[in-house]
């Protein structure tokens, strides 16, 4: 398998063995639509090695170790099990020790796929594949998504409570000094604005660029240019859908482009991401459809569906990402847009054309901005950093919000 590929399982129990050149802790947890665990026990790892439908199995040092997944028995609201790995070794990453997993039937043996992620580095901790119900079918998708700080972090990012470091041993109390009177005030001097809270960042356009609605129909926008989701006066409180689409690779080799998501709060903090990985967050509010591995085929090649009057409203800010995962830089990509429609009537509102690529592996390509006035405005970006994947993107969007 490749990132980002899957497969129907033919067998109803299967069992993912992840095997590396060192000894590996394997882990799977169970998630619900919105890609959280419903609580601690839907961690399963050598601790807690049994859950609804889902068993860890070690390999006793002699073989990998491995989750077994019943799907007939894995209970109704659970739609995803990722299987994860990290080194056993305290700090150890998997550059060059990259591991294998094989899936299998888990009552004969059988292979069924296996699976290499590629170009690992300082990760020392991976989602490796998911065990995935779509349409009613249960099928496996190879993931290979890189975390930087452990296994804790993949845990955090899905719902488990990770339990903190003891707090630093307290100094000694020291001798109780009598209050002395405070000192004079200092010359008047030019002083520093005192800080303020952060605002919900707001979208400026680039001087000249200007700012128009939706009145007159569909927009096609410039790079920095913004546009007020307005029209008739009143905001577009309503489904939208972000479509992304480009074209295979210059030279006839496919690319693995993936369009995502990512929500902020007013003072620019993550809250969440959307992706190929999570296509589902904000209790619903957005919705991913699913990856597409090469960019044939016409029209929207991915496509993000969000439902702004759900937002919550602690949310201030979308950035909406697109990374080359399987490492091409955007200028062997062709064609790339992004769109933005009226999901009720499919009606195009705005449209950016990214035209000037740079040899990056990462591009923001717009980003939504909720106003003071609850209206919505979005501005095309098109910029591009060094990324591969959206938790890279996290940080240089929260930058450019």
């Amino acid at each position: 398998m490749t990132p980002g590929s899957n497969i129907p399982l033919p067998a109803a129990r299967v069992a993912v063995d992840v095997a590396a050149p060192v000894r590996l802790d394997v882990s799977g947890l169970l998630l619900t639509a919105d890609g959280k665990v419903r609580s601690d026990d839907d961690f399963i790892f050598y601790n807690q090695p049994s859950g609804p439908g889902v068993t860890y199995r070690s390999g006793g040092g002699g073989a990998p170790d491995a989750i077994i997944v019943d799907t007939t028995a894995v209970p109704p609201g659970i739609e995803k099990i990722v299987v994860t790995a990290s080194p056993d070794a305290a700090g150890q990453t998997f550059q060059g020790i990259e591991p294998t997993a094989t899936i299998r039937d888990a009552d004969n043996g059988s292979p069924l796929a296996t699976f290499t992620p590629p170009r690992l580095g300082t990760e020392t901790a991976l989602v490796v594949v998911e065990i995935y119900l779509r349409g009613g079918q249960w099928k496996a998708r190879a993931v290979g998504q890189g975390y930087a700080d452990g296994l804790a972090g993949i845990a955090t990012d899905f719902g488990v409570t990770v339990e903190e470091p003891a707090p630093a041993p307290v100094a000694p109390p020291q001798p109780v000094v009598p209050p002395q009177p405070p000192p004079p005030a200092p010359a008047a001097q030019s002083p520093a604005a005192p800080p303020v809270p952060p605002a919900p960042p707001a979208a400026v356009p680039t001087p000249g660029a200007g700012k128009v609605n939706l009145d007159k129909g569909r927009v096609s926008l410039q790079k920095n240019q913004t546009v007020s989701l307005v029209k008739g006066g009143r905001p577009l409180l309503a489904r939208v859908k972000m479509g992304l689409g480009w074209e295979p690779a210059y030279h006839g080799a496919d690319i693995d482009l993936d369009a995502s998501v990512i929500a902020y709060g007013p003072q620019r903090n993550h809250i969440d991401s959307c992706y190929f990985g999570k296509l589902t967050i904000l209790n619903g509010a957005v919705k991913h459809s699913g990856d597409n591995l090469t960019g044939e085929g016409a029209g929207d090649d991915e496509v993000i569906v969000v439902d702004l009057g759900r937002l919550p409203q602690e949310v201030s800010g979308l950035v909406f990402t697109v990374n080359s995962f399987s490492g091409q830089k955007f200028t062997e990509v062709a064609k790339a847009y992004c769109r933005l429609v009226d999901a009720t009537t499919e009606e195009e509102l705005v449209r950016f054309d990214l035209t000037h690529a740079e040899p990056q592996t990462g591009v923001m390509m717009a980003k939504l901005i909720r106003q003071f006035t609850g209206e919505w405005e979005m501005t095309a970006m098109g910029d591009f950093v060094k990324a591969r994947t959206v938790r890279n993107m996290v940080k240089p969007a929260a930058q450019a919000l």
